[in-house]
């Protein structure tokens, strides 16, 4: 806008202008002193010495008149919105992120500033939308970072909006922001006081999880806003696909508030140490919770989910087999020679009906320890091979039950064929043979075994596994000719049949399964139903093979049963589930928990080895069955790349997701949901880390009420087409001050003055 002012000449120096005031009022000043004593003339010498000094004044300034078109650019001030999920706590009836919001309106309707509003959770910031997705984590860091590393102007301050609550960075760290950016730091404080919430803050582990060993857990517990929290229980269960949870440690956690110990109410902790043992390997779900909290107001927090990659520091299988023939010392020698292997093999060398004219003191040896085995220690071992073994004469039958529900809860069981085996092993229609992947001919007189030698024939699914691949680099589809095998029938539902005899029949017409897999509730099984895999080593293939074949075939067969990542035929991901609050309005945007547009969309990512199209299903279940089963399927889909999928919102809890590729086996993959996460751990703000930060940067604080009363940097005056022209020639103000001076020394003669 066009504008026009007055000024001093533009080859006057600006000090000069400023020494020639400084002269003239200490001048104004002696003449005062001087004519103090004066009884007449005073008023005349006051007034001449006066325009004189000011004619004087205008002669050295020179005054001109400046005419500009001027605009006004408002300062850049970049605020940093707080995004994350600490966002959703509860402050008073509403969450967190509204005062964020009132304080960033109010900040904005501030004239002559120009502002980008920026969100920082995790990373470098975003756009701020107050109706978005809110992190995992708080970075401020991260944030700041960023935008100093942008190609843009740097900003003339920062304005940041939180909880104080922060990942990053830690607390006592305000002088490392500070030579961030060198800008100010103002600080605005969503949230005045803690509400009353008593929290698993933290469950840190000593260490990497193994199957079978003890896992020492470390629990912080905290209590705040005067929650009294004198005795709270903590919990630690596992959390299984089928079944009930499993109890694994608790314990008391005694939490003195820092108000009782003479301090300000600002909470207090404890520290619970529970150690616990999961048995089995793979991705395990374990609830850590509290109770026996009054008046909380933050439930959600009270327990914590925690994901375990168990792993395996040897994989433990129990063999036993019925009789040392020649396919069970090959396969127990190969698992001796398995550096991976903790092995525990039995064999039955003689049998109750043998006549060994000997008294049992004379032999060497021991009693097969069936109870004890099948009783005790069966939980601790990862794999049960039964190879030609007879339930009935060793006291194995009435332990059945037990083992089926071994294998329901994770383990592995392999039963390897021979004339002991199956049918003639007595496993028909027991609960052991619920779990095969093969029905079991349980009437009377049933065909037990074939004698008829055959070579088993690949099935299409047999050719594709994963779990066989390593056998089909060593013998590509070439097997060696059976001598006969145990007689099976259909497969179950959800098995798969990866051999089959081609000259025999099931009573439904298909070809007889000799060997096919499942997956059993939590476990997996196998069933192989021929007793010369031996033959893949000692045969005329085995030679052409180098002898290969046979580890190749059992390396598949049981890294499959172990679930290693190897032989599954896709692999799942879940980035980051975040599962909706069961309190709705207070933890969310709106007031209906359905639409919280605060929680992003759960997703999995399915990669797979293939490059074809194939069908593509997925089954999600929660593990206490509290919510209904998903169900996706995707057609001909492209496997060559990375397959995201968007699930529906979760409720929080342990879920196991199954994926199917085609007509392969399935992958499954258990996973957690928690609502708030870490954010949500510890709801207290950290003021006081605002209040350093401002401070540290020369910044300034306030609440989120009082946002629009912050002191931000002002407007820079821009002037275009600038003209100046003088108020009058130089000689004239000249001449002026030459007449002004004669009229005043005139005056003091006048007054007798000199």
């Amino acid at each position: 806008m066009p504008a026009s002012h007055l000024s001093t000449h533009a080859d006057l120096p600006e000090w000069a202008v400023i020494a020639a005031c400084v002269m003239a009022l200490a001048s104004f000043v002696l003449l005062l002193v001087e004519l103090r004593r004066r009884e007449r003339g005073g008023v005349l010498v006051t007034a001449t010495g006066t325009v004189a000094l000011v004619a004087l004044l205008l002669s050295i300034a020179r005054p001109v008149r400046v005419s500009a078109s001027e605009s006004v650019v408002g300062a850049w001030v970049v605020v940093l919105a707080d995004t994350s999920r600490s966002m959703a706590l509860p402050d008073g009836p509403s969450p967190r992120s509204k005062a964020r919001d009132q304080a960033i309106d109010a900040l904005t309707r501030t004239k002559d500033v120009r502002f980008t509003l920026l969100g920082f959770d995790d990373g470098a910031p975003k756009p701020f939308a107050k109706v978005a997705p809110l992190g995992s984590r708080s970075d401020l860091t991260a944030a700041l970072r960023a935008i100093e590393a942008a190609p843009e102007e740097r900003p003339e301050a920062i304005v940041v909006v939180s909880d104080g609550r922060w990942n990053d960075p830690p607390e006592g760290a305000a002088k490392d922001v500070k030579n961030i950016l060198r800008v100010p730091i103002h600080a605005v404080a969503t949230t005045r006081a803690a509400p009353a919430d008593a929290s698993i803050r933290a469950v840190t582990a000593a260490g990497a999880a193994v199957a079978h060993v003890p896992l020492p857990l470390r629990i912080e517990v905290g209590c705040a806003g005067g929650l009294a929290c004198d005795e709270l229980t903590v919990t630690a269960r596992e959390l299984h696909h089928d079944g009930a949870p499993t109890l694994l440690a608790s314990g008391l956690a005694h939490v003195k508030s820092t108000s009782a110990l003479g301090g300000d109410d600002k909470g207090g902790a404890a520290v619970v140490e529970l150690p616990i043992t999961l048995e089995r390997a793979g991705v395990r779900v374990v609830e850590v919770a509290l109770s026996g909290a009054t008046g909380d107001v933050i439930p959600d927090n009270d327990r914590r989910l925690v994901t375990f990659n168990v792993a395996r520091e040897r994989v433990r299988v129990l063999h036993v087999a019925g009789r040392p023939t020649n396919d069970v010392r090959a396969l127990r020698q190969w698992l001796k020679g398995d550096a991976s292997v903790d092995l525990v093999a039995f064999f039955i060398l003689r049998t109750p009906t043998d006549n060994v004219n000997a008294t049992q003191d004379e032999l060497a040896l021991i009693p097969f320890p069936v109870d004890e085995l099948f009783s005790e220690h069966l939980p601790s071992f990862d794999a049960v091979v039964l190879q030609d073994f007879d339930a009935q004469p060793y006291g194995l039958e009435q332990h059945l039950p037990e083992l089926a529900a071994y294998v329901r809860s994770g383990g592995g069981l392999v039963m390897v064929g021979g004339p002991n085996s199956f049918v003639s092993g007595g496993y028909a229609n027991t609960p052991l043979a619920e779990v095969l992947p093969v029905h079991l001919d349980a009437s009377k007189g049933a065909a037990a075994a074939d004698p008829a030698p055959f070579v088993p024939e690949w099935t299409a699914i047999g050719r594709d596994v994963p779990m066989l691949g390593p056998l089909r680099n060593v013998v590509a589809e070439e097997l060696p000719q059976m001598p006969g095998a145990n007689v099976l029938e259909d497969a179950r539902p959800g098995a798969l049949v990866l051999w089959s005899d081609p000259k025999r029949r099931t009573k439904s017409g298909a070809p007889m399964p000799v060997l096919a897999v499942s997956d059993v509730g939590n476990g997996r099984a196998i069933a192989l139903g021929v007793d010369g895999g031996w033959l893949l080593d000692f045969s005329d293939l085995g030679t052409r093979t180098g002898g290969r074949a046979h580890g190749a075939f059992w390396d598949g067969l049981l890294g499959w049963l172990m679930r290693d990542p190897r032989f599954e035929p896709a692999q799942v991901e879940i980035p980051d589930c975040v599962a909706q609050s069961a309190e709705g309005g207070a933890h969310a945007h709106g007031n209906d928990p359905k639409h919280d547009t605060s929680v992003p969309v759960p997703k999995l990512i399915v990669r797979t080895a293939a490059h074809q199209k194939a069908d593509l299903t997925i089954d999600v279940t929660q593990m206490d069955g509290a919510s209904d089963p998903i169900h996706i399927e995707r057609k001909d889909i492209d496997l060559g790349s990375p397959i995201e999928l968007e699930l529906p919102p979760l409720a929080a809890g342990g879920y196991s997701a199954l994926l199917k590729v085609g007509d392969g086996p399935a992958t499954r993959r258990d996973f957690a949901c928690e609502v708030g996460g870490d954010e949500w751990a510890d709801s207290r703000p950290d003021v006081e880390r605002l209040r350093a930060i401002a401070d540290a940067t020369a910044g300034s604080f306030r609440f989120a009420d009082d946002a629009a009363s912050l002191a931000l940097p002002k407007a820079t005056v821009v002037s275009t087409e600038r003209h100046v022209a003088p108020l009058a020639p130089p000689w004239l103000w000249a001449f002026l001050a030459a007449l002004c001076v004669g009229a005043h020394w005139y005056a003091r003669r006048r007054s007798g003055l000199s």
